[in-house]
């Protein structure tokens, strides 16, 4: 197989000691992303590092000879979404990887779910690529390469292969981090109006699953939530008036409170569409929220919801919309809570 250099060239930058956690191996058929835990206990520690949490979508970017993919963190392709990422890493000299890492669109120096989404409800290639919306896909891990797995390695070591072997330009780019003052980073993360910082401990492996060995360190809160039904609008506002949103708890559907905030006319009415072919006679939340000609609708849809807090009863407290998420299935939409501080320094 082709790469960029020698396969004994691109692994000289694994330790002696690091050679047995480097295995020759088929490449992984179902992969999935490594997602951080939520903490509100922040700190600085020469073993974690600090990047930046970037507001966009996760995507798995393989390839495979002359086959390039694009997957989602459920498993969807995003191949004809973004097919600029598609074609970048189908360039690179290295022609057997898998990288992990996030696509983003930019709103100034921010990074904008809001103007992602008109990338994310296109699926035609030929649409996407006439898009004005420009997108960067930041890749900061990479599980596979050159025939070995390399997910039993620690991270800045996978860090330094993923370097080694693909040339990360424009609209590529390797996700800096720091090595220290993760408390500091946080503070100008908010003062710049970024979402958050993840911290990752430097030498955790790679774990398909949710991990305290990354945490979300998070300016403000969001989560994602399904809806569940909707209000009509009032006054002038076209579409509908606020989305009834909810998660799932032991196979229950739990409302969460309404969000009438943080749509444009254009997502009023495209959304209010798509409510309406899912309208059902049947209030799918397990106690029924005491809303005013309320119509239901099949759970079917997630939402991204930013925040100030939870309330004692279990609502929201001044929910906004963000956008729609195609990457999570509804069924997997629960109440994220901060996880407990499993750091360990030894």
């Amino acid at each position: 197989m082709p790469v960029s250099a020698p396969v004994t060239d691109l692994f000289d930058a694994v330790p002696a000691e690091e050679r047995a956690a480097l295995r020759r191996a088929a490449r992984p058929g179902d992969a999935r992303p490594m997602l951080a835990t939520l903490t509100e206990r922040y700190f600085s520690d020469p073993q974690w590092i600090f990047e930046r949490k970037l507001d966009g979508e996760r995507c798995l970017g393989s390839r495979d000879g002359a086959r390039v993919e694009l997957l989602s963190r459920s498993g969807q392709s995003l191949s004809g979404t973004y097919p600029e990422i598609t074609d970048a890493l189908g360039r690179q000299e290295c022609d057997d990887f898998l990288v992990d890492g996030e696509i983003v669109a930019f709103e100034g120096t921010r990074t904008s779910f809001a103007r992602l989404q008109q990338r994310i409800g296109i699926h035609d290639p030929r649409q996407a690529r006439a898009s004005r919306v420009a997108v960067t896909y930041y890749v900061f891990d990479v599980l596979y390469l050159a025939g070995h797995d390399l997910t039993a390695l620690p991270l800045r070591t996978r860090k330094a292969l993923l370097r080694r072997a693909l040339q990360l330009s424009s609209p590529l780019r390797f996700t800096p981090h720091r090595n220290a003052e993760g408390e500091a980073y946080l503070r100008q993360a908010c003062e710049r109006g970024w979402e958050g910082v993840i911290a990752k401990r430097a030498d955790s492996s790679y774990e398909q699953r949710r991990s305290t060995q990354w945490l979300k360190f998070k300016c403000g809160r969001r989560q994602e939530l399904v809806i569940g039904g909707f209000t009509e609008p009032r006054g002038s506002r076209t579409g509908f008036g606020a989305l009834l949103v909810g998660y799932y708890k032991r196979q229950r559907f739990v409302y969460a409170g309404k969000v009438g905030t943080g749509y444009d006319r254009t997502t009023l009415e495209e959304l209010r569409a798509r409510l309406d072919r899912l309208e059902s006679d049947r209030c799918p939340f397990a106690s029924r929220p005491r809303e005013r000609g309320a119509h239901w609708t099949r759970p079917r849809l997630v939402a991204e919801i930013g925040f100030t807090e939870w309330t004692g009863d279990g609502k929201l407290r001044h929910p906004r919309f963000v956008g729609l998420r195609t990457d999570k299935s509804a069924k997997d939409v629960v109440r994220e809570r901060p996880g407990d501080d499993t750091r360990k320094t030894s």
